[in-house]
Protein backbone atom coordinates (compact mmCIF):
# COMPACT_ATOMS: atom_id res chain seq x y z
CA UNK A 1 0.00 0.00 0.00
CA UNK A 2 1.71 3.21 -1.14
CA UNK A 3 2.17 6.41 0.81
CA UNK A 4 -0.49 8.47 -0.95
CA UNK A 5 -3.19 5.85 -0.33
CA UNK A 6 -2.24 5.61 3.35
CA UNK A 7 -2.34 9.41 3.60
CA UNK A 8 -5.76 9.56 1.92
CA UNK A 9 -7.22 6.92 4.27
CA UNK A 10 -5.73 8.85 7.20
CA UNK A 11 -7.40 12.01 5.88
CA UNK A 12 -10.74 10.16 5.66
CA UNK A 13 -10.41 9.24 9.34
CA UNK A 14 -9.44 12.84 10.09
CA UNK A 15 -12.64 13.91 8.32
CA UNK A 16 -14.66 11.55 10.52
CA UNK A 17 -12.90 12.98 13.58
CA UNK A 18 -13.55 16.59 12.53
CA UNK A 19 -17.13 15.62 11.72
CA UNK A 20 -17.38 14.40 15.30
CA UNK A 21 -16.50 17.70 16.87
CA UNK A 22 -18.44 19.61 14.21
CA UNK A 23 -21.63 17.54 13.81
CA UNK A 24 -21.85 14.71 16.33
CA UNK A 25 -21.86 17.07 19.31
CA UNK A 26 -25.32 18.17 18.21
CA UNK A 27 -26.70 14.78 19.28
CA UNK A 28 -26.18 15.76 22.91
CA UNK A 29 -26.34 19.57 22.68
CA UNK A 30 -29.93 20.03 23.86
CA UNK A 31 -29.65 17.14 26.36
CA UNK A 32 -26.76 18.88 28.13
CA UNK A 33 -28.10 22.42 27.65
CA UNK A 34 -31.41 21.52 29.34
CA UNK A 35 -29.44 19.98 32.24
CA UNK A 36 -31.03 16.59 31.79
CA UNK A 37 -27.52 15.09 31.72
CA UNK A 38 -23.98 15.92 32.71
CA UNK A 39 -21.48 16.11 29.85
CA UNK A 40 -19.50 12.93 30.61
CA UNK A 41 -22.46 10.50 30.84
CA UNK A 42 -23.97 12.13 27.74
CA UNK A 43 -20.72 11.61 25.84
CA UNK A 44 -20.56 7.94 26.88
CA UNK A 45 -24.14 7.35 25.73
CA UNK A 46 -23.59 9.15 22.43
CA UNK A 47 -20.35 7.26 21.85
CA UNK A 48 -22.03 3.87 22.15
CA UNK A 49 -24.93 4.96 19.92
CA UNK A 50 -22.54 6.44 17.33
CA UNK A 51 -20.63 3.18 17.13
CA UNK A 52 -23.77 1.10 16.68
CA UNK A 53 -25.35 3.30 13.97
CA UNK A 54 -23.34 2.31 10.89
CA UNK A 55 -23.25 -1.37 11.90
CA UNK A 56 -27.02 -1.72 12.27
CA UNK A 57 -28.43 0.70 9.71
CA UNK A 58 -26.59 -0.37 6.58
CA UNK A 59 -24.36 1.40 4.08
CA UNK A 60 -26.83 3.28 1.84
CA UNK A 61 -25.23 6.65 2.66
CA UNK A 62 -21.74 5.24 2.00
CA UNK A 63 -22.80 4.15 -1.48
CA UNK A 64 -24.18 7.63 -2.27
CA UNK A 65 -20.99 9.38 -1.10
CA UNK A 66 -18.75 6.97 -3.01
CA UNK A 67 -20.51 7.91 -6.27
CA UNK A 68 -20.15 11.70 -6.05
CA UNK A 69 -17.14 11.82 -8.37
CA UNK A 70 -15.86 9.38 -10.98
CA UNK A 71 -12.26 9.75 -12.17
CA UNK A 72 -9.59 7.44 -13.56
CA UNK A 73 -8.11 5.11 -10.92
CA UNK A 74 -4.68 6.64 -11.57
CA UNK A 75 -5.76 10.00 -10.14
CA UNK A 76 -8.67 8.97 -7.90
CA UNK A 77 -6.61 8.75 -4.70
CA UNK A 78 -5.13 12.20 -5.28
CA UNK A 79 -8.53 13.76 -6.03
CA UNK A 80 -10.20 12.17 -3.00
CA UNK A 81 -7.27 13.04 -0.73
CA UNK A 82 -7.36 16.70 -1.79
CA UNK A 83 -11.15 16.80 -1.44
CA UNK A 84 -10.93 15.43 2.08
CA UNK A 85 -8.22 17.94 2.96
CA UNK A 86 -10.48 20.82 1.91
CA UNK A 87 -13.38 19.41 3.94
CA UNK A 88 -11.27 18.86 7.06
CA UNK A 89 -9.74 22.33 6.84
CA UNK A 90 -13.18 23.96 6.61
CA UNK A 91 -14.53 21.83 9.48
CA UNK A 92 -11.66 22.98 11.70
CA UNK A 93 -12.10 26.64 10.76
CA UNK A 94 -15.83 26.68 11.51
CA UNK A 95 -15.40 24.60 14.68
CA UNK A 96 -12.80 27.06 16.00
CA UNK A 97 -15.30 29.89 15.54
CA UNK A 98 -18.09 27.83 17.14
CA UNK A 99 -20.17 27.83 13.96
CA UNK A 100 -22.17 24.63 13.30
CA UNK A 101 -21.59 24.31 9.56
CA UNK A 102 -22.31 21.23 7.44
CA UNK A 103 -19.65 18.54 7.21
CA UNK A 104 -21.71 17.03 4.38
CA UNK A 105 -21.51 20.27 2.39
CA UNK A 106 -17.77 20.44 3.09
CA UNK A 107 -17.17 16.91 1.83
CA UNK A 108 -19.20 17.42 -1.33
CA UNK A 109 -17.55 20.78 -2.02
CA UNK A 110 -14.04 19.43 -1.48
CA UNK A 111 -14.54 16.40 -3.73
CA UNK A 112 -16.21 18.42 -6.48
CA UNK A 113 -13.53 21.13 -6.48
CA UNK A 114 -10.67 18.63 -6.68
CA UNK A 115 -12.43 16.53 -9.35
CA UNK A 116 -13.28 19.44 -11.66
CA UNK A 117 -9.74 20.81 -11.64
CA UNK A 118 -8.18 17.36 -12.11
CA UNK A 119 -10.57 15.71 -14.58
CA UNK A 120 -13.13 18.26 -15.76
CA UNK A 121 -16.77 18.94 -15.00
CA UNK A 122 -17.89 15.61 -16.45
CA UNK A 123 -16.11 13.80 -13.58
CA UNK A 124 -18.85 14.91 -11.18
CA UNK A 125 -22.14 13.03 -10.78
CA UNK A 126 -24.53 16.00 -10.72
CA UNK A 127 -27.87 14.17 -10.32
CA UNK A 128 -30.34 15.03 -8.91
CA UNK A 129 -31.51 11.48 -9.63
CA UNK A 130 -29.05 8.58 -9.74
CA UNK A 131 -30.23 4.97 -10.12
CA UNK A 132 -33.83 5.96 -9.51
CA UNK A 133 -33.30 7.93 -6.29
CA UNK A 134 -31.88 11.24 -5.12
CA UNK A 135 -28.14 11.26 -5.63
CA UNK A 136 -25.22 13.14 -7.09
CA UNK A 137 -24.38 16.68 -6.02
CA UNK A 138 -27.80 18.19 -6.74
CA UNK A 139 -29.63 15.26 -5.18
CA UNK A 140 -27.54 15.54 -2.02
CA UNK A 141 -28.19 19.29 -1.85
CA UNK A 142 -31.94 18.76 -2.27
CA UNK A 143 -31.85 16.17 0.52
CA UNK A 144 -29.86 18.43 2.84
CA UNK A 145 -32.20 21.40 2.47
CA UNK A 146 -35.31 19.23 2.64
CA UNK A 147 -34.01 17.71 5.86
CA UNK A 148 -33.48 21.15 7.41
CA UNK A 149 -36.99 22.27 6.40
CA UNK A 150 -38.61 19.09 7.65
CA UNK A 151 -36.66 19.37 10.91
CA UNK A 152 -38.06 22.87 11.43
CA UNK A 153 -41.62 21.79 10.56
CA UNK A 154 -41.56 18.68 12.76
CA UNK A 155 -40.12 20.63 15.66
CA UNK A 156 -42.73 23.39 15.34
CA UNK A 157 -45.58 20.86 15.20
CA UNK A 158 -44.30 18.74 18.08
CA UNK A 159 -43.68 21.83 20.19
CA UNK A 160 -47.28 23.00 19.70
CA UNK A 161 -48.57 19.55 20.68
CA UNK A 162 -46.21 19.28 23.66
CA UNK A 163 -47.18 22.72 25.00
CA UNK A 164 -50.85 21.82 24.78
CA UNK A 165 -50.29 18.54 26.63
CA UNK A 166 -48.03 20.19 29.21
CA UNK A 167 -50.91 22.31 30.48
CA UNK A 168 -52.22 19.22 32.26
CA UNK A 169 -48.89 18.09 33.66
CA UNK A 170 -47.75 18.50 37.24
CA UNK A 171 -44.19 18.84 38.46
CA UNK A 172 -44.03 15.05 38.71
CA UNK A 173 -43.75 14.94 34.91
CA UNK A 174 -40.25 16.42 35.00
CA UNK A 175 -38.53 13.09 35.69
CA UNK A 176 -40.24 11.12 32.86
CA UNK A 177 -39.52 13.98 30.43
CA UNK A 178 -35.83 13.88 31.30
CA UNK A 179 -35.80 10.11 30.94
CA UNK A 180 -37.39 10.45 27.52
CA UNK A 181 -34.68 12.95 26.59
CA UNK A 182 -32.06 10.25 27.11
CA UNK A 183 -33.95 7.91 24.81
CA UNK A 184 -34.40 10.46 22.01
CA UNK A 185 -30.83 11.73 22.36
CA UNK A 186 -29.55 8.15 22.01
CA UNK A 187 -31.75 7.74 18.92
CA UNK A 188 -30.33 10.97 17.48
CA UNK A 189 -26.75 9.83 18.16
CA UNK A 190 -27.49 6.43 16.60
CA UNK A 191 -29.00 8.05 13.49
CA UNK A 192 -26.11 10.47 13.27
CA UNK A 193 -23.56 7.64 13.49
CA UNK A 194 -25.34 5.78 10.70
CA UNK A 195 -25.38 8.89 8.49
CA UNK A 196 -22.10 10.64 9.22
CA UNK A 197 -19.72 7.74 9.85
CA UNK A 198 -20.99 6.32 6.56
CA UNK A 199 -19.65 9.38 4.73
CA UNK A 200 -16.08 8.51 5.71
CA UNK A 201 -16.79 4.82 5.07
CA UNK A 202 -17.97 5.64 1.54
CA UNK A 203 -14.85 7.68 0.82
CA UNK A 204 -12.53 4.93 2.06
CA UNK A 205 -14.50 2.43 -0.03
CA UNK A 206 -13.91 4.58 -3.11
CA UNK A 207 -10.19 4.73 -2.27
CA UNK A 208 -9.95 0.94 -1.92
CA UNK A 209 -11.76 0.45 -5.24
CA UNK A 210 -9.40 2.90 -6.97
CA UNK A 211 -6.37 1.12 -5.50
CA UNK A 212 -7.66 -2.25 -6.68
CA UNK A 213 -8.20 -3.78 -3.24
CA UNK A 214 -11.90 -4.43 -3.90
CA UNK A 215 -14.39 -4.19 -6.76
CA UNK A 216 -17.42 -3.24 -4.66
CA UNK A 217 -17.84 -0.05 -2.62
CA UNK A 218 -20.15 -1.98 -0.27
CA UNK A 219 -17.33 -4.39 0.58
CA UNK A 220 -15.44 -2.27 3.11
CA UNK A 221 -15.25 -4.70 6.01
CA UNK A 222 -15.84 -4.41 9.73
CA UNK A 223 -12.45 -2.81 10.40
CA UNK A 224 -13.20 0.23 8.20
CA UNK A 225 -16.67 0.68 9.72
CA UNK A 226 -15.30 0.45 13.26
CA UNK A 227 -12.38 2.82 12.55
CA UNK A 228 -14.65 5.51 11.06
CA UNK A 229 -17.18 5.16 13.89
CA UNK A 230 -14.42 5.38 16.49
CA UNK A 231 -12.90 8.49 14.87
CA UNK A 232 -16.33 10.14 14.83
CA UNK A 233 -16.86 9.29 18.49
CA UNK A 234 -13.42 10.58 19.56
CA UNK A 235 -14.09 13.87 17.80
CA UNK A 236 -17.31 14.27 19.76
CA UNK A 237 -15.61 13.57 23.08
CA UNK A 238 -12.57 15.79 22.54
CA UNK A 239 -13.72 18.88 20.71
CA UNK A 240 -17.47 19.15 20.46
CA UNK A 241 -18.26 21.63 23.22
CA UNK A 242 -17.96 24.80 21.16
CA UNK A 243 -20.80 23.56 18.94
CA UNK A 244 -22.81 22.29 21.94
CA UNK A 245 -22.74 25.82 23.36
CA UNK A 246 -23.93 27.38 20.09
CA UNK A 247 -26.75 24.89 19.49
CA UNK A 248 -27.86 24.48 23.08
CA UNK A 249 -27.56 28.03 24.40
CA UNK A 250 -27.04 30.70 21.77
CA UNK A 251 -29.89 30.10 19.28
CA UNK A 252 -32.80 29.82 21.71
CA UNK A 253 -33.02 29.15 25.49
CA UNK A 254 -33.68 25.42 25.81
CA UNK A 255 -35.84 23.77 28.49
CA UNK A 256 -36.44 20.05 29.02
CA UNK A 257 -39.61 19.82 26.94
CA UNK A 258 -37.95 21.82 24.17
CA UNK A 259 -34.93 19.51 24.17
CA UNK A 260 -37.19 16.46 23.94
CA UNK A 261 -38.98 17.97 20.94
CA UNK A 262 -35.74 18.94 19.20
CA UNK A 263 -34.15 15.54 19.73
CA UNK A 264 -37.25 13.65 18.56
CA UNK A 265 -37.75 15.65 15.36
CA UNK A 266 -34.02 15.69 14.49
CA UNK A 267 -33.59 11.97 15.13
CA UNK A 268 -36.62 11.09 12.99
CA UNK A 269 -35.38 13.16 10.05
CA UNK A 270 -31.79 11.86 10.15
CA UNK A 271 -32.93 8.26 10.68
CA UNK A 272 -35.14 8.48 7.58
CA UNK A 273 -32.37 10.08 5.53
CA UNK A 274 -29.94 7.33 6.53
CA UNK A 275 -32.33 4.63 5.34
CA UNK A 276 -32.87 6.53 2.07
CA UNK A 277 -29.10 6.84 1.56
CA UNK A 278 -29.03 10.65 1.76
CA UNK A 279 -26.04 12.23 3.54
CA UNK A 280 -27.62 15.09 5.49
CA UNK A 281 -26.22 17.62 7.94
CA UNK A 282 -26.89 16.98 11.62
CA UNK A 283 -25.94 20.61 12.32
CA UNK A 284 -28.55 21.91 9.92
CA UNK A 285 -31.31 19.60 11.12
CA UNK A 286 -30.71 20.25 14.83
CA UNK A 287 -30.26 24.01 14.35
CA UNK A 288 -33.47 24.18 12.31
CA UNK A 289 -35.34 22.19 14.94
CA UNK A 290 -34.21 24.61 17.67
CA UNK A 291 -35.51 27.55 15.61
CA UNK A 292 -38.73 25.55 15.15
CA UNK A 293 -39.08 25.44 18.93
CA UNK A 294 -38.97 29.23 19.10
CA UNK A 295 -41.59 29.38 16.36
CA UNK A 296 -43.73 26.78 18.13
CA UNK A 297 -43.69 28.87 21.30
CA UNK A 298 -44.46 31.97 19.22
CA UNK A 299 -41.45 33.69 20.70
CA UNK A 300 -39.69 34.78 17.55
CA UNK A 301 -38.07 37.67 19.39
CA UNK A 302 -36.30 35.21 21.72
CA UNK A 303 -34.52 33.56 18.80
CA UNK A 304 -30.98 34.90 18.38
CA UNK A 305 -31.31 35.84 14.74
CA UNK A 306 -27.75 37.11 14.55
CA UNK A 307 -26.51 33.63 15.42
CA UNK A 308 -28.97 32.08 12.96
CA UNK A 309 -27.76 34.40 10.17
CA UNK A 310 -24.15 33.48 10.94
CA UNK A 311 -25.01 29.79 10.69
CA UNK A 312 -26.88 30.43 7.43
CA UNK A 313 -23.91 32.26 5.92
CA UNK A 314 -21.64 29.36 6.91
CA UNK A 315 -23.99 26.88 5.23
CA UNK A 316 -24.03 28.89 1.99
CA UNK A 317 -20.26 29.38 1.88
CA UNK A 318 -19.21 25.88 2.97
CA UNK A 319 -19.26 24.16 -0.44
CA UNK A 320 -17.34 26.84 -2.37
CA UNK A 321 -14.92 27.39 0.51
CA UNK A 322 -14.16 23.67 0.85
CA UNK A 323 -13.78 23.43 -2.94
CA UNK A 324 -11.21 26.25 -2.95
CA UNK A 325 -9.30 24.69 -0.04
CA UNK A 326 -9.27 21.34 -1.87
CA UNK A 327 -7.89 22.97 -5.01
CA UNK A 328 -5.18 24.66 -2.95
CA UNK A 329 -4.28 21.25 -1.46
CA UNK A 330 -4.05 19.50 -4.85
CA UNK A 331 -0.35 20.30 -5.55
CA UNK A 332 0.64 18.69 -2.24
CA UNK A 333 -1.21 15.51 -3.14
CA UNK A 334 0.31 15.43 -6.63
CA UNK A 335 3.72 15.78 -4.95
CA UNK A 336 2.96 12.86 -2.61
CA UNK A 337 1.90 10.80 -5.62
CA UNK A 338 5.22 11.60 -7.28
CA UNK A 339 3.65 13.40 -10.24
Amino acid sequence: MDLVLIAAIGMALAFAFSNGFQDAANAIATLVASRAARPLPAIVMASVANLLGPFLLGAAVANTVAGIVTVDPEIAVVVIGAGLTGAVAWNVITWYRGIPSSASHALVGGLVGAAIVSAGIEAVAWGPVVDGRLGGVLGILVGIFLAAGIGFAFSWLLERVALRLARRWSTSAARPVRGAQWVTSAWLAFSHGANDASKAIGVIAALLVAAGFTDDVADTGVVVIFACSLALTLGTAIGGWRIVKTIGQRIYPIHSIDALVSQSSSAGVIFGASIAGLPVSTSQVVSSSVVGIGAGRRRWHHVSWGVVRGIGVAWLTTMPAAAVLAIVALPLWWYLAGV
